[in-house]
């Protein structure tokens, strides 16, 4: 026979060995087979009158027995060897042989540690963490079920394992997975692992039946109330609708199946008020009508389901739990922590056959979140969406039984049959856009050919068009600044046009004088360049003031630092949202912070912020006037 050495280890009662003399080796022989384990004792004494208590023991473990008549006897500290079944010694390599015997006070407290230890590595399996080489009072660095390590397939979960084996810990150091928990050999067979600092208990979902759940096929009155709705006692007997008595109440039970299997059961009372058994496993109603289906229907109650099935549409899914109160801004998180819209995930493979979901869900706002939530997580380019018909000038249908019941099932698997594509952002077709041109067509925004400049002769050359760009340039102290000013003045008398001005150069009282002037057609001061013209009075000057703030929104860095152009656009930005503003001047553009890396060529700097620019144009419907000024030119 050969002792065989592993790292795990597998144990036999004590409760027969225990009960030997102390006065004798235990011997004998045995016909193991090869998965049988072993501990051998041998007291180091066979002194009759040591207590039992100072009896001390050697111990041996083996995990592999070989099969195979050997007499029993204490090991030799020395060489390793193996023993033939002729009872002869022979040498053998280190690597197959047990450790040397262990100088053991209490053999069982050992024998219930390596107990402790297998049913902890079996608990760990249980999570999906591979513990089975695992060494107690070591640190090991696994695999995490949780994140597989991510693309590198990173071993980033460290496993804690006590010395005594009845604890582990563990936690996963990737920066995305963070998960982390603990459990222990006994305890109330739980285990508690923490993802993202939620805390949650994984349990056994339940299996339950029928019977177990005291089903009943429908009575009169439930079918009477189902075909008010326009559903037949045949779509109900095909969809294993059924009924549950509780507290002399009668409630319908919406059979969830798997492969005819009983998954869960959602209940509903008279009074609407739904349920569900608890710790079952998530899934569609309805999902063996969608095993390999190309085109599926998703719905937002099991009703709409059961009405689909009116029209024809047996390929039709609903959720569990109906609808959000609104669509979620943040990223869609892993699978683990989706805890709202596990059954998507638990019915990924049915998903992943179709090339196209239908998405019917209720035409209110949490209906149409909830297309938003089921499309970012199924792919947005498989998906299309139902439009629910006009119930009258100022309502639509709100459901797939809505409308069964008032327009019927032709006109329901119309409103299927025509479903739109769901909108992609940033995909677009010309339809989203049509009421766009014919409003163009119809000049119905007044300044489709753009806004007069107020100078007949340029206005044949230059009209103001809502969301463009302009560059304004000249040679220097030609005027540049004033033209722009002049404009402004003329754009707000014809069309009351707001203005942001981001004007570095000029100081604001100094600005505040030059549109003063240009608004009152009179000079601020009494100076020569008035000539004989009267200077603006105190009551004008009042006028002009409210004037010039009513009109114009200051853009000014009050530091010490220069404004880079997301400052600019970002401040524009929130004028032409607060009020109203339709026009931008940038005065001038060298006055703007142009930091770049240094792998970007001044070209190709100015590229992209022109294109910044002209989106923020654009975008808010908002003409940005920019003025450049050259260098001094040369005479």
């Amino acid at each position: 026979m050969r002792f065989l050495h592993h790292n795990q280890c597998l144990y036999s009662s004590f409760s027969k060995l225990s009960s030997l003399s102390s006065s004798f080796y235990l011997m004998g022989s045995f016909n193991l087979c090869k998965s049988s384990s072993l501990l051998f004792l041998s007291p180091l004494s066979s002194s009759s009158s040591s207590s039992s208590s100072s009896q001390r023991f050697f111990l041996y473990k083996s995990n592999s027995v070989l099969h195979g008549s050997f007499p029993v006897r204490p090991m030799s500290r020395g060489k390793a060897f193996s023993m033939k079944p002729n009872g002869v010694s022979s040498f053998t390599s280190h690597a197959n042989v047990p450790r040397p015997p262990e100088f053991m006070e209490n053999p069982l407290a050992e024998a219930l540690s390596l107990t402790r230890l297998n049913i902890l590595k079996k608990k760990l399996q249980e999570l999906d963490i591979d513990a089975e080489f695992c060494v107690p009072g070591q640190t090991n660095h696994l695999l995490c079920p949780m994140c597989k390590g991510g693309d590198s397939g990173e071993r980033a979960l460290s496993l804690h394992i006590s010395e005594d084996g009845g604890a582990a810990v563990w936690m996963c150091f990737r920066a995305k997975c963070g998960w982390k928990g603990r459990t222990l050999a006994f305890a109330d067979g739980r285990s508690s692992h923490q993802i993202s600092g939620q805390l949650t208990l994984k349990q056994k979902k339940r299996k339950i039946t029928v019977e177990s759940l005291q089903l009943e096929p429908l009575c009169d009155e439930l079918v009477a109330y189902f075909a008010e709705r326009l559903i037949s006692k045949d779509t109900l007997l095909r969809n294993s609708v059924m009924q549950k008595r509780s507290n002399n109440q009668i409630s319908i039970a919406f059979t969830y199946k798997r492969r005819g299997a009983l998954i869960s059961c959602k209940y509903r009372d008279v009074n609407k008020k739904f349920w569900q058994e608890a710790n079952t496993e998530k899934i569609f109603y309805g999902l063996d009508d969608i095993d390999g289906a190309s085109d599926i229907i998703i719905v937002e109650g099991e009703i709409d389901k059961l009405s689909m099935a009116e029209a024809g549409f047996h390929n039709c899914v609903s959720v569990p739990d109906g609808a959000p109160p609104s669509a979620s801004q943040k990223d869609v998180p892993p699978v683990d922590q989706d805890t709202k819209y596990q059954y998507l995930w638990n019915c990924k493979d049915y998903l992943s056959k179709a090339s196209r979901i239908i998405l019917a869900t209720d035409g209110d706002a949490p209906g149409q979140a909830l297309a938003e939530e089921i499309a970012r997580r199924v792919g947005r380019e498989r998906c299309w969406r139902v439009k629910w018909p006009k119930k009258n000038e100022a309502n639509h249908f709100k459901d797939a039984n809505e409308v069964l019941m008032y327009l019927g099932p032709e006109a329901l698997r119309e409103v299927v049959d025509n479903a739109e594509l769901f909108p992609i952002r940033g995909l677009f077709n010309f339809k989203n856009y049509f009421d766009e041109i014919d409003s163009y067509y119809h000049k119905k925004g007044g300044n489709e050919f753009g806004v007069p400049t107020g100078w007949k002769a340029l206005n044949d050359l230059y009209n103001v068009v809502p969301g463009e760009l302009t560059i304004v340039t000249g040679i220097p102290n030609s005027g540049k600044s004033e033209w722009i000013d002049a404009l402004l003045c003329n754009l707000n008398e014809s069309s009351g046009w707001k203005f942001v001005l981001c004007s570095m150069e000029n100081q604001v009282r100094e600005h505040a004088r030059k549109l003063l002037e240009k608004r009152i057609k009179k000079p601020f001061f009494s100076a020569r360049y008035g000539g004989a013209v009267e200077r603006m009075s105190l009551d004008e000057l009042e006028q002009g003031k409210q004037w010039l703030n009513d009109t114009f929104f200051l853009a000014r860095c009050e530091n010490e630092s220069l404004p880079s152009i997301n400052w600019v656009l970002d401040l524009a930005k929130a004028a032409v949202l607060r009020h109203g503003v339709s026009g931008l001047v940038i005065d001038p553009y060298n006055e703007l912070d142009h930091q770049r890396p240094s792998s970007q060529t001044e070209t190709e700097y100015v590229s992209q912020m022109l294109t910044k620019v002209k989106r923020f144009a654009q975008h808010h419907a908002c003409h940005v006037w920019f003025v450049a000024h050259p260098r001094q030119v040369g005479r």
